[in-house]
């Protein structure tokens, strides 16, 4: 009982040996962005100004990332107030019972030297569903900084936006446009596949 003890003391007062060994990230508001787009007889084309997103690895290997993403979906800006009450009413986000978008990854592929896909669950609405986001990357690598810009389509239907806009036809599928702006606050650089 005592030399456990002692060992529970020892790691609570030394460093931890793998903490320094794993890269830091934060993701930058500034410059960085999430819009929408769907296809209609009227445009359709939106951004969320209230939103968080971090990325946390448990090494330098990229595809330990786990990234996620929370928008505050009545922060939503189609530049129009009719549509943006719209988008916010129980036809659509249901900001009022459902005020948070969120993205969550499950999984990390690198699938070329500059593109990733990120499969994790998708919630709107209070509807959860496998989604995956499909990123590129750009920066100098070992530079401490970079960009990710990705795309995800997903069906409105799915997530129960079954509704219409008078006058208004509107296309099922939802393109999300997600650019990212980030940079290594400390550790490693990341490590990529070649």
């Amino acid at each position: 009982m005592r030399l456990f003890v002692l060992c529970l003391i020892t790691s609570a007062l030394l460093p931890s040996g793998g903490r320094e060994d794993v890269p830091v990230l934060a993701i930058l508001q500034e410059g960085s962005s999430i819009k929408f787009h769907v296809k209609a007889s009227v445009a359709i084309d939106g951004t969320f100004d209230k939103w968080d997103a971090t990325a946390t690895l448990t090494s330098p290997d990229v595809e330990t990332g786990v990234l996620d993403i929370k928008i505050q979906a009545a922060s939503v800006s189609t530049g129009s107030g009719m549509k943006d009450g719209k988008l916010k009413s129980k036809d659509f986000f249901d900001v009022e019972n459902d005020p948070v978008i969120t993205f969550h990854s499950t999984k990390v592929v690198q699938t070329g030297p500059n593109t990733f896909d990120y499969v994790g669950d998708f919630t709107i609405r209070g509807v959860t569903k496998p989604e995956k986001l499909t990123f590129t990357l750009s920066g100098q690598r070992g530079s401490g900084s970079g960009e990710i810009k990705g795309t995800m389509a997903f069906d409105r239907k799915d997530y129960g936006m079954n509704k219409r806009i008078p006058l208004v036809k509107i296309a099922d599928r939802v393109e999300v446009i997600v650019d990212l702006k980030g940079k290594r606050v400390s550790g490693p650089p990341l490590v990529f596949k070649q």
